[in-house]
């Protein structure tokens, strides 16, 4: 089950903390669960991205981009991740998620997750997303106009653009 309370609390705590630039870095904490556990007692791969929309979320309230959305009449989807796993969390571990804007192009923004378990980094994302409406996906340059950004995007870091190269060389629809 999606974690609900947890998202409502984390909007809430976000809301109550200055507004970000929209290339502007949101902080978290959160605690590993037992019921966000695995078979082996450490955090389920699949809750990471639940946890990773724990930060998201909130970085979307406090950079403007919710209220954009909103007024808009527009939505917001995922249209792809790469996630590195690294260290173990385990129940009752407290992680920092660190979340920010990196970069966009021509059809999707690109954010940048990383956990943190003290010192250690315990996983790192990029998940590419979409502003849709319904003519289709809406261009990153209107959404941060409407956010009140000004300027470009900043250059992907090799490693995206790399990624996002090979992405559009998977076939697609996989063969079954």
């Amino acid at each position: 089950m999606y974690p609900f309370v947890r998202l409502f609390w984390q909007v809430r705590e976000a809301r109550k903390l200055p507004p970000l630039p929209a290339l502007g870095t949101h902080y978290s904490t959160h605690i590993c669960w037992p019921w966000d556990l695995d078979p082996w007692v450490e955090l389920n791969n699949g809750r990471t991205l639940t946890l990773y929309d724990l930060g998201r979320i909130p970085l979307g309230e406090r950079t403007g981009l919710h209220a954009a959305l909103k007024k808009m009449g527009w939505g917001m989807t995922v249209a792809g991740n790469t996630v590195r796993y690294r260290r173990r969390v385990k129940a009752f571990d407290r992680v920092q998620i660190v979340s920010r804007c990196i970069a966009w192009d021509s059809r999707f923004l690109y954010v940048e997750q990383s956990m943190w378990k003290g010192a250690d980094c315990t996983s790192q994302q990029i998940v590419r997303g979409a502003v849709t409406s319904a003519a289709g996906i809406v261009p990153p340059e209107r959404l941060m106009a409407a956010m009140g950004h000004q300027g470009e995007s900043p250059a992907l870091p090799d490693w995206v653009a790399a990624w996002i190269a090979a992405e559009a060389q998977r076939p697609w629809p996989p063969a079954r």
